[in-house]
């Protein structure tokens, strides 16, 4: 067999292997898309569902670092950081980028407490229990998005509702929506939209007057779906369980949008 008889070997069996890989790929993408369910919450489901919770709310923190470090404000102040350093340390080139490494390491650090912070407080608040806080209360609800896999359950996804008093109204109330997660492996398949859907249709059930979400200003495919649900932005704000200099230093909003009914 010539060498270029052996390439052409190599060749066909790489294409071979690539094709058997994206026909795998496809067929999962054809199994989860098929196979969906929407259903309420079992106690059974929480480690998968605490797993998708903490990886979709961490996930933003280096996109959210990469974005504060792009603002022209921290780019002025790492080079004042690194143009002190530089003067201090008697013209020392090392401590000068060491000086400016430091502030771009506060700015990571910032990022990282503030949606690691975020997902302490709610797995130890609503997340700890979620039986007792959403399906034991008519007016709220916790759903996943069930997929069979080789036969197998597997919870992809998420979203909760919670019931709130409207003020100024005569016990009027609206739904507010929390905990919207899709698993990374399992996006731009529908879920997402099909579980707001599953959400919003509950809180009309209810009686609600409208559905209300807060998300950051972070997470735009986030947006880019509550935009396509209906929601309405209403309000940009920086308010937030996090410090108030953590959210200055990453210089992210909080982003309010509703759905009237």
């Amino acid at each position: 067999m010539t060498l270029i008889d052996r390439n052409c070997l190599h060749c066909i069996n790489v294409s071979t292997g690539l094709m058997s890989l994206l026909d795998r790929n496809c067929l999962h993408w054809m199994v989860i898309m098929v196979h969906i369910v929407i259903r309420k919450f079992k106690p059974s489901d929480f480690e998968a569902v605490k797993t998708i919770f903490q990886d979709g709310i961490q996930e933003h923190i280096i996109p959210s670092f990469i974005y504060a470090i792009s603002q022209p404000v921290h780019i002025t102040l790492t080079l004042c950081f690194c143009i002190v350093g530089y003067i201090l340390s008697g013209e020392s080139v090392g401590l000068a980028l060491l000086a400016g490494a430091s502030w771009i390491g506060l700015l990571l650090y910032c990022c990282y407490e503030f949606y690691a912070g975020y997902v302490r407080l709610k797995l130890s608040t609503d997340m700890q229990d979620i039986t007792g806080y959403y399906i034991r209360n008519p007016d709220n609800g916790f759903w996943v998005a069930e997929a069979q896999v080789n036969g197998r359950p597997l919870v992809v996804g998420m979203v909760a509702v919670e019931a709130q008093n409207l003020p100024n109204s005569d016990g009027q109330k609206y739904g507010h929506l929390y905990r919207m997660n899709v698993s990374s492996e399992c996006r731009h398949t529908g879920i997402g939209s099909r579980l707001g859907k599953v959400a919003v249709d509950f809180c009309k059930e209810r009686g609600f007057s409208k559905v209300v979400l807060e998300t950051s200003s972070t997470q735009r495919p986030a947006v880019i779906l509550y935009n396509k649900m209906g929601f309405k932005l209403v309000q940009i704000h920086t308010q937030s369980e996090a410090p108030w200099w953590i959210i200055w230093l990453i210089r992210v909003t909080i982003l309010k949008m509703e759905k009237v009914f």
